[in-house]
């Protein structure tokens, strides 16, 4: 698989297609982001740990912003796999890319990663490297939570938040976190500074503004120090919002957010 993706990489720089490559690079048994901008740097290019897509993930969308806002004559290249791809799609609605200037190298996850996730698109479509395995249409989690009496679901989700300490690492990993001014800093929603955090208005403030641009990466429960399950609240929060909507963000590029009143028609 690694062979595939730096042999498409190399294809991109020598053809002048790219400036560089947003990937993950290895290091001293560290595996970080890195801008590859010659071909002889991708030996030291990591898919994961032990070259499994996944193992190790970093919001390289959220980079690719500040790359582009940086050099925007420049055309960068992004590893991505299913939920970059429909971050990918997502930003460059909502004008945070230009799709011009962006070239994704996909990679597919593994069925153990996609089945764990519970991933509608394990895979993206342009997919360089790996297997496509078939995405689920369900949600485990959300489904054991909702069948739960109204009150002890209440309770459960009350109990979730009141582990959290406004760390303010879910905002801060999430890829669709890119506004100027974020909510989570009004001192009317939420105070700065004071734990226990405001129980609930910190997570539903957040979840509320992420309608419509989740794309369910889970990068935000991964580095939550609390273990709050807040991929299982944004599945349930999305099923709502398809529900009534018909809309999946990331999945279809010609389909504009509903609640996007900034973004590129």
């Amino acid at each position: 698989m690694k062979e595939k993706v730096i042999e498409k990489i190399k294809e991109l720089l020598e053809a002048g297609r790219i400036q560089g490559f947003l990937g993950l690079r290895e290091q001293d048994g560290h595996i970080f982001p890195h801008l590859f901008t010659k071909a002889e740097e991708l030996t030291e290019l990591s898919l994961g740990d032990k070259n499994k897509p996944g193992d190790s993930r970093y919001p390289l969308n959220k980079v690719l912003i500040r790359l582009s806002k940086s050099c925007p004559d420049a055309t960068f290249g992004v590893l991505v796999r299913g939920c970059d791809e429909r971050s990918l799609i997502e930003l460059i609605k909502w004008s945070q890319l230009v799709k011009e200037k962006v070239i994704p190298v996909g990679i597919a996850c593994p069925p153990e990663l996609a089945e764990a996730c519970s991933c509608r698109k394990p895979y993206p479509d342009e997919c360089v490297a790996g297997e496509k395995t078939e995405g689920s249409a369900g949600n485990p989690d959300v489904e054991k939570i909702d069948a739960l009496p109204t009150q002890e679901r209440f309770q459960y989700w009350m109990s979730q938040f009141d582990k959290c300490v406004k760390c303010y690492g879910c905002r801060n990993i999430c890829p669709m976190c890119f506004c100027n001014e974020c909510s989570l800093d009004e001192a009317e929603l939420v105070q700065k500074a004071v734990l226990p955090t405001e129980i609930p208005i910190f997570h539903l403030t957040r979840a509320v503004h992420m309608v419509g641009r989740c794309i369910d990466c889970g990068l935000c429960e991964e580095a939550c120090p609390a273990d709050i399950p807040l991929r299982t609240l944004y599945k349930k929060v999305a099923e709502i919002i398809a529900a009534d909507t018909g809309y999946r963000p990331g999945e279809n590029p010609d389909e504009k957010c509903p609640f996007n009143v900034y973004g590129v028609s």
